[in-house]
């Protein structure tokens, strides 16, 4: 794993950088800490649009450490580090891969020194998955632009994960966010979220053989997460219009290719562990200028929401805007992220299976997207 021993020595002026960075390790003391299979997770913080202050933090379930910024020191002599906007992160293989959204391109790293090995230019990305030695990408393809008349449709790249190419393109869409991957069929959440009041209702389906977009299936406005579960549905959420049009979550049975199911709840992130799907929601309405936020578990299996405070001790109210969740695939404690301002470091909580607060830790600027290393575990 990454060697970190020498971190807090060092005072880096670096060229290419306008400031002075200090890498300084925080460690962090967990009660009676669980040795699995689990080595520890990267969390990649987006940063704020067009600054360059994507960074990437880890967390080494085996030491207790949580460090910060390891990409800036893994790579020093890399202009502007990761760059703008981190979108998402996925591990394949024994590579990293971090989605950098403004930056077009898609950082690849080794997946335990975090050094850099290789990028992949694809404009406007977006979200990754894998599948059959392939990551498949989604690209809105065009310029940042809010316009009601966006003619460039988006896009999923199909990039050979052994050579780093861009092999094929499928069109999709208009603002293709997440993608999920069920019996050889690509799903695409497209969000149309440039086109403002415009906005796309589909889900994109993609034959993974011929790569070829086969048709698209009506959901609902400006769509952005989009899992599978192991009962072959799809969970699809809508962020609504911020007016009128509240924020959903669908399912979809893609065996007889209906909707079986709504939920009246708000979602901005969820993430699935098993068939418990927690879900975030922060819904902000323009008629009310305010934030409804839930904390949602719902069981996949049943297709029923259990709770919507899944967090149980009250630490909900230390958190100012909850941005992502996730869930230990062994010992199943929670993490969740707050953004605070959006502009300033935001910070991570821990919580163990019953809700219940263990830790908290800063991290970078908006931290967003995880991904858990260790052998035999699902990775993304």
């Amino acid at each position: 794993m990454f060697n970190l021993m020498l971190i807090a020595l060092m005072l880096m002026t670096v060229s290419c950088r306008e400031e002075v960075v200090i890498f300084i390790p925080e460690e962090v003391e967990i009660t009676a800490p669980q040795y699995t299979s689990v080595q520890g997770f990267y969390l990649l913080n987006e940063g704020n649009m067009g600054s360059n202050k994507a960074t990437l933090d880890y967390y080494n379930f085996r030491t207790g450490r949580y460090t910060r910024n390891i990409f800036g020191f893994a790579n020093p002599n890399v202009p502007k580090e990761m760059g703008d906007v981190g979108n998402d992160l996925g591990i394949y293989g024994s590579k990293l891969y971090a989605v950098i959204n403004c930056s077009n391109k898609i950082d690849v790293m080794d997946k335990l020194s975090v050094k850099k090995i290789g990028q992949i230019d694809i404009p406007n990305c977006r979200f990754i998955k894998f599948y059959g030695g392939y990551a498949y990408v989604t690209s809105y393809a065009g310029p940042v632009e809010i316009n009601p008349n966006y003619t460039q449709r988006g896009y999923v790249a199909k990039v050979d994960t052994a050579t780093l190419q861009v092999v094929d393109k499928c069109l999709v869409g208009f603002q293709p966010d997440e993608l999920d991957i069920i019996n050889d069929k690509i799903y695409v959440a497209n969000s149309g979220g440039y086109m403002v009041p415009n906005y796309e209702n589909t889900v994109s389906v993609i034959d993974i053989k011929t790569f070829t977009e086969e048709k698209r299936i009506e959901i609902d406005i400006n769509l952005q997460c989009c899992r599978a579960d192991k009962h072959g549905n799809l969970w699809i959420s809508s962020r609504g219009d911020y007016y009128d049009n509240p924020s959903r979550l669908y399912v979809y049975d893609t065996r007889h290719e209906r909707l079986i199911k709504t939920f009246d709840t708000e979602v901005s992130s969820m993430w699935l562990d098993g068939d418990s799907l927690y879900v975030i929601g922060v819904q902000f309405s323009y008629v009310t200028m305010q934030n409804e936020i839930s904390y949602a578990l719902i069981n996949t299996s049943t297709l029923e929401i259990l709770s919507k405070h899944f967090i149980t001790d009250g630490t909900e109210q230390e958190i100012t805007m909850p941005y992502s969740v996730a869930v230990n695939p062994i010992t199943k404690e929670i993490y969740v992220t707050d953004a605070k301002d959006y502009v300033s470091p935001g910070r991570l909580y821990c919580f163990s299976p019953e809700g219940v607060k263990l830790w908290d830790v800063r991290t970078g600027d908006i931290p967003a997207h995880f991904v858990f290393v260790g052998d035999n575990i699902n990775e993304k």
